[in-house]
């Protein structure tokens, strides 16, 4: 069974940082893309970050420079670093991967930057 777990979330000021862990299980951690996704209550969700499996990377243009993601295959966990933390990142914060066509999410971290 695939199991996707998140951590690292928190109460931050902004301009500060975080960094957030996604431990992957139940497939073969190495052959998967992995993404992060964030949700605002009552929004919907979208797409932070994305990194391939050779280690390529994609982020949303609200986050780029400031937000980078990265993956360990050999400890099958995703980061992705946040720095100069604003506001509008407020949300919680989901590991995502696709597998054999479905999507398989974890239960997210909430993120929440005070003004």
């Amino acid at each position: 069974q695939v199991q996707l777990v998140e951590s690292g979330g928190g109460f931050v000021q902004a301009g500060g940082s975080l960094k957030l862990s996604c431990v992957v299980s139940g497939t073969t951690f190495s052959t998967r893309a992995v993404d992060w996704y964030r949700r605002v209550p009552g929004k919907q969700r979208n797409l932070v970050a994305s990194i391939t499996t050779e280690g390529s990377t994609n982020y949303a243009d609200s986050v780029k420079g400031r937000f980078t993601i990265s993956r360990d295959n050999a400890e099958k966990t995703v980061y992705l670093q946040m720095d100069s933390l604003k506001p509008e990142d407020t949300a919680v914060y989901y590991c995502h991967i696709q597998r054999f066509g479905f999507d398989h999410w974890g239960r997210g971290t909430q993120v929440t930057v005070s003004s």
